[in-house]
């Protein structure tokens, strides 16, 4: 069976699950998402904690079970508590700004870098070089951390560029420390 397919999912006060066959749709205090799950698969609740449970062992039910719980649970999170990614600029003169509501980046190119947020994700910057995506919907709070990341990635020789706020940038050593 799997791990993390047979956790049940705790529901926390002030989201509301409606479950209709296999959509599902999850209301909390930051806002609603919905998701269809496989028709195989069944969403149960029982003592306030939902329970995903599938019909057999065949690869592809064992396959969607887990990831089936995960998105329901990652629903439930984001409702309730929301997603947060975040980001730092290394590198000198590369800074980052907020006009309304689009982030404007400065990161080494002859013209700036404007990022118009989607619906849902809120972007906002705490000093000059740090950047903060917010959302209640995980998939989409990645999506555009990886966006904004993938406009300078980390260079691999100084390490200049945009890189997640936990991120470990390996460096490599240059020609002169290969000759030495």
């Amino acid at each position: 069976m799997s791990r993390i397919g047979k956790q049940p999912i705790t529901i926390p006060a002030g989201v509301d699950i409606v479950m209709d066959n296999e959509h599902i749709t999850v209301t909390g205090p930051r806002g609603e998402l919905s998701y269809t799950h496989h028709p195989d698969l069944t969403v149960s609740r029982e003592d306030g904690r939902l329970l995903v449970t599938r019909p057999t062992d065949q690869r592809e039910h064992r396959s969607l079970h887990g990831l089936t719980r995960t998105l329901i649970a990652n629903m439930v999170h984001g409702v309730s508590q929301g997603f947060t990614k975040g980001l730092m600029l290394v590198g000198v003169g590369y800074r980052a700004q907020m006009e309304g509501d689009n982030l404007v980046l400065q990161v080494g190119f002859s013209h700036r870098v404007e990022i118009a947020p989607p619906e849902g994700i809120t972007l906002s910057v705490e000093g000059n070089d740090r950047i903060s995506v917010s959302g209640i919907d995980k998939e989409q709070v990645g999506q555009i951390a990886a966006k904004i990341r993938r406009i300078r990635p980390p260079d691999a020789y100084k390490g200049k560029g945009i890189r997640y706020a936990n991120e470990q940038v390996r460096l490599k050593p240059g020609k002169r420390a290969a000759t030495s």
